[in-house]
Parts: C-alpha cells; sequence; structure tokens
C-alpha cells in the first residue's frame, strides 16, 4: 500500500510504500509515516486494512477528518481508499495500487506552483546578469532593453535545461494551462475600449505581449485559439463574463482535440510566451495578479502570504494556485498598486485603504501590523452592472418582489439595504437606484466611488481621508450635512457606518423622501439595533427619540444573505411599521420572507402604503400576492 502526504499549503507530495499491515501516523520517527509539525500527536493515528476498507483509530488528542466526517481522538472511522484524510496540517490519501486522483483544481494549483518555482529560478538567475531595477525605474520605454531581457529569459531556460526530454510530459500539461490563460485574456483585452472596463485598461501594457513574436508561430496559436472559440460556441455568450466562465469551465473538456496539434516546438514556444510575460509582469506589473484583476468571473482577490492567493468565484472562495516568488516582490507589487492611485504605504505607514480607478477596493497592511508577511485584499468592481432582470435570472429575487421594491422607490419612499459583508448590498443599492425617475436630482455619497447611476442629473461625492500632516479630512457625515445644502430630491448614501446615520435620518424626515442606504446587519430586526448604535456615535439621543425617528424616517428594509452554496439572495423585504410607545420598541413585519430554504415568498401581509401604490398604477396587487411561478 502506497500513502501520499503533503503540507496543506504545499502542492508537492510525498510518498511511503508499507508492506504491513499496521500503519502508525504521527510526529515520531519510529512512525510508519512521520508527519513534522508539533500540532500532529508523536503517534496520532493507526490505519489498518479490513475487507477492502481501510480501519482507522485515532490515538491522539487532536482530531482528524476522514473524508467528511472528524474522528476525535480515542474515536475510529472506516474509509475508502482514495479518501482524503486530514491531520493538520497535512492531507493524507491511502492507495493500495495506484496514486489517488486528484481534481482539475488541485492539479492547476500544482502546476502553477512548478511555474512559480521555474519563475523564481529564472529571476535570481536575471538578477545574476541584469540589473532589474534600473528596468523597473526605466518603466522599460526602452525597447532594445525589453529585447535584451527577453534574450536572457530564454538563455536561462536554455541553461536550467526546462524543455529537456525529462521535462517533456509536464511541459505538456503546462500548455494547457497557458493556452487557456491566453485564450482568456485574449477575450478580456478585446473588450479594452469599453469603459466598463476599466480594469482591463489599468493593467494591460506593451509588456504583455513578448517583443520577440515569432510569425509562423503565432498563426499556429492563432488557428488554435480560434478552434477553440469556435468548440465553445463564445459567439452565442451574451457577455465577457459569459464568455470567460464557458472557458473555465469547458476548456478541459474539448483540450485533447488540439493536444495532438501542440508539437515540440510550438509548446516550447508558448511556455516561453508565458514566462516573458510572467516575468515582465513581475518587474514591470503586478505579478500573479496581473490576469486576476483582469478577470471578469474573479469578484475578490485575497493575497494570504507571497504562496497564498485566494479568490472568489461565484461566492465561493477557492485558492488560485498563482503565488508570489517571495514576500520582497509581493511588498514591491503593493507599494506599486497603492501606487497607481496616489498612495503609499511603508513601514511608517503600514496600513493602506485605497480605490483603483474602476472603484475597485484596495485594502493592504505589511510588516510590522502584518506578522505573517504584507496581506492585500482586492474587492472588484463589478465589470458589468446588473439589471433587475440579471438578478431575477440568478435566482436572487423573484419578478413579485423586484416589481414590488421598484414600485416603492418610484413612489418615493424611503429604503434602507442591509446585510453582511460582501453579501451585494451595493449591487443591490445601484439596481433599485435605476428606477428613480431621470427628472429629479440625486446626490450620492460614498467612502469609495462604487454607485454607476445612468441618470443624467446626478451628484457624486467621496470622502477624502486625512493627509499627512493629518489635516482635510471630510467624511461622510461632512458630506451629508453638505448635500442637505445642494437641493437634492434624493440622497443616496452607500455606507452608514457611523454618526452620518443620524444625518441621514434626520434626511429621510426632512423632506427627501426616497432616500436609500445601507447598512451592516444580519437580519432586517437587527437593522434597528444596528442604527440605534450608530446613532448615539453622532448624538447623546434619548432611545425613545431614537426610535420615534427611525419608525418615521424608513419604509423598507431589504435584507441580503449569503445561501449556503455561495449564492446571494433577498431573504427579507419588512415594513418599519410604526413605534409602539407601551412596548418601547418598533414594529417590523415582513411582506416577503425567505422559506423552506428555497425561495422568497409574500407572507401575506400587505404593507400599510399599499393602497398608495395601486392608486399610483404602480401596482398590481393580484399579480403580487397571487400564486408565485
Amino acid at each position: 500500500m502506497k500513502v501520499w502526504f503533503n503540507k496543506i499549503n504545499e502542492s508537492r507530495r510525498n510518498v511511503v510504500e508499507v508492506f504491513d499491515n499496521q500503519i502508525t501516523i504521527g510526529r515520531d520517527a519510529s512512525n510508519t509515516v512521520c508527519l513534522q509539525s508539533p500540532l500532529v500527536s508523536r503517534q496520532h493515528a493507526i490505519v489498518r486494512p479490513s475487507n477492502g476498507k481501510l480501519f482507522l483509530e485515532n490515538v491522539g488528542l487532536n482530531s482528524c477528518v476522514v473524508g467528511e466526517e472528524e474522528v476525535l481522538g480515542g474515536q475510529s472511522g472506516v474509509f475508502e481508499p482514495g479518501t482524503k484524510v486530514r491531520i493538520w496540517p497535512f492531507t493524507l490519501t491511502f492507495e493500495a495500487e495506484k496514486a489517488a486522483t486528484i481534481s482539475r483544481a488541485e492539479l492547476e494549483a500544482h502546476l502553477r506552483s512548478i511555474v512559480a518555482d521555474l519563475e523564481m529560478r529564472i529571476h535570481q538567475k536575471l538578477l545574476e546578469r541584469l540589473d532589474l531595477y534600473q528596468f523597473e525605474a526605466s518603466h522599460g520605454s526602452d525597447p532594445q532593453s525589453i529585447m535584451l531581457l527577453e534574450n536572457n529569459i530564454e538563455d536561462v531556460c536554455r541553461e536550467l535545461n526546462v524543455f529537456g526530454g525529462e521535462n517533456e510530459q509536464l511541459v505538456e500539461e503546462i500548455t494547457g494551462l497557458t493556452l487557456r490563460d491566453h485564450l482568456i485574456n485574449q477575450i478580456i483585452m478585446e473588450t479594452g475600449g469599453d469603459d466598463i472596463f476599466d480594469m482591463a485598461s489599468l493593467t494591460s501594457n506593451e509588456f504583455d505581449l513578448p517583443a520577440t513574436l515569432v510569425p509562423e508561430r503565432e498563426a499556429e496559436l492563432h488557428g488554435l485559439l480560434q478552434f477553440l472559440r469556435e468548440r465553445l460556441t463564445l459567439s452565442q455568450c451574451r457577455d465577457t463574463s459569459q464568455q470567460v466562465h464557458r472557458v473555465e469551465s469547458g476548456f478541459n473538456d474539448i483540450f485533447h482535440l488540439v493536444r495532438p496539434h501542440l508539437h515540440h516546438e510550438l509548446r516550447k514556444y508558448m511556455i516561453l510566451r508565458t514566462l516573458k510575460k510572467d516575468l515582465k509582469d513581475i518587474i514591470f506589473g503586478f505579478g500573479p495578479l496581473q490576469d486576476l484583476l483582469r478577470a471578469p468571473t474573479v469578484t475578490e482577490i485575497m493575497v494570504v502570504s507571497s504562496d497564498q492567493i485566494y479568490v472568489e468565484r461565484d461566492g465561493i472562495i477557492e485558492r488560485s494556485g498563482r503565488r508570489f516568488i517571495s514576500d520582497k516582490v509581493t511588498e514591491a507589487i503593493i507599494e506599486r498598486i497603492v501606487a497607481q492611485v496616489g498612495r503609499r504605504i511603508d513601514k511608517s505607514q503600514p496600513l493602506v485603504d485605497a480605490r483603483l480607478p474602476d472603484g475597485s477596493r484596495v485594502n493592504a497592511i505589511i510588516p510590522p501590523l502584518a506578522v505573517k508577511g504584507p496581506c492585500l485584499t482586492i474587492r472588484k468592481f463589478p465589470a458589468q452592472r446588473l439589471t433587475m432582470d440579471d438578478l431575477m435570472e440568478m435566482g436572487s429575487v423573484t419578478r413579485a418582489a423586484a416589481t414590488f421594491m421598484r414600485a416603492c422607490v418610484v413612489a418615493r419612499r424611503n429604503i434602507l439595504v442591509s446585510g453582511g459583508t460582501g453579501t451585494g448590498k451595493t449591487t443591490m443599492l445601484n439596481v433599485l437606484s435605476s428606477f428613480i425617475p431621470f427628472k429629479e436630482r440625486i446626490i450620492t455619497i460614498e467612502d469609495t466611488s462604487e454607485l454607476r447611476l445612468h441618470q443624467e442629473h446626478v451628484v457624486t461625492l467621496e470622502s477624502k481621508p486625512a493627509n499627512i500632516e493629518g489635516t482635510g479630512e471630510y467624511n461622510i457625515r461632512d458630506l451629508v450635512k453638505n448635500a442637505l445644502r445642494m437641493r437634492p430630491d434624493r440622497v443616496i448614501v452607500g455606507e452608514c457606518r457611523s454618526g452620518e446615520a443620524l444625518d441621514m435620518i434626520q434626511a429621510m424626515n426632512t423632506g427627501h423622501d426616497g432616500s436609500m442606504t445601507t447598512v451592516h446587519a444580519n437580519s432586517a430586526r437587527e437593522v434597528i439595533e444596528r442604527l440605534e448604535v450608530l446613532v448615539l456615535m453622532g448624538a447623546d439621543l434619548p432611545m425613545t427619540s431614537i426610535h420615534r425617528q427611525l419608525a418615521s424616517a424608513l419604509d423598507l428594509i431589504v435584507h441580503i444573505g449569503r445561501l449556503p452554496d455561495g449564492a446571494r439572495a433577498v431573504t427579507q423585504i419588512s415594513e418599519v411599521v410604526r413605534y409602539e410607545p407601551e412596548e418601547k420598541q418598533i414594529v417590523i413585519l415582513d411582506i416577503f420572507n425567505f422559506r423552506n430554504g428555497k425561495t422568497l415568498r409574500p407572507t401575506g401581509y400587505l404593507p400599510s402604503f399599499i393602497d398608495s401604490l395601486v392608486e399610483k398604477d404602480l401596482l398590481d396587487v393580484e399579480f403580487l400576492y397571487g400564486r408565485e411561478e
């Protein structure tokens, strides 16, 4: 029997061949499988074959996970060969005859790790040959310098024998990955002229293409890409995001059709092309983040450490497989990102919040505050502005609920959107804002400008942090106060985080009906409790007065939640009915709520302002509360 094991953060796996009927696992060298970590007990587990299956007994103090089941100390479990066993921080796989199969995501992470290791070795060799810091300072403005850099990359690859016979199979697998990446980049960059793809222009430069292109190989590559586009029917996709989704999900199913056409010289050319691009991205651009920043399917990028880069796709956080070649390079690229938007980060100012030109939010933190190394979080601005139809198509909201919310916006009802981090509050605020009539004057106020309203009469205000001398700060509260002097019909605040909640509530109570904002909360009921705290941050008022103001100002609370599969959906639409002085609380009643974990359904409660919506022909009650599709 063979046992494969590796640390969770490492892609390279070790193997031990066992001939005994008992396998001991622990950190002591006397064990059959030795896992060097203080988190592993001296003898942690014993595994024995039993009737074609494997029997595990946990004899250590810490638990281990067999498949999806946790086995505590003193407990045991039975599992099939090939099932993953996790003894933190290791993953083990037991297989009697053949190596355990790994998923496509694991294979991709493993291949990217190999490429990153190779790029690190090439980078070290280049540092010995060339003054890369001078290259970076000149921003590669000299074409001869770029040519020199690329020729040196080729020389180093020959020196390292990258394309030797022993690497033939590995090179073939890596070629498939580079071909897919190249197709995705080509799709994204074709949209560079569209103003909604600011990120594509931000991360594009003359270094994306090698200076040492070979026309014959480029023609072959173009033919393969055209073939892939036709087989994936990309022309039928409605937008760039759907095209990228289709390539990511369907490429592996058709790669076998192009594999025979990838002869040795073409494979060598494609990998050299990728190595040149990646290394120039490190020297001049954003390194391994370059392609992630452009990908419309990636909504968030999280750099935990130089070798751990996570991304969020479709609401699911997964490891990207990409990595920086060192902490020093990670920090340099973070500095490069924040410098693009006129900010700086160093040991005297080790934390920065910034906004990229396309509206994406950046948070960076470096040592000494980040103990394990530089960390970066980028919340990307959506490539396409979603509409209510898109939300209905994705199952985030029902047609009845969407019709009701639209009627409330047009009828100038004050709406608050609530939800947790990353649930899509700003997206919903954008969608609801699209229903505001064109003739009205709208003022938007945000920390980082994310709202994109299509109306003509829109004034956009953005807060400003203090300068290096500690002066010149203008926060959301300052802007809300100023907005009330600008004759707004509606005030839209991106998010209430502190005392500006008081000014926002007062605006809603002083003739600015139809205003909207968002707040962090776990349910519609908790919105009131959250607002109590925020208002008290603005003024020391009696709780009774706060409750009366809230009940008078707010009409509707739209709560958004994240479902177990990562999808985001509207889970509650509630009316703020009134304040009950005897019970000293605000009455909130659900108009729609999420039941059976499946869909948003009407509760049967008719809001107090339903008559006005019907009279204005904004709503058909029979349609709204009739039978759900």
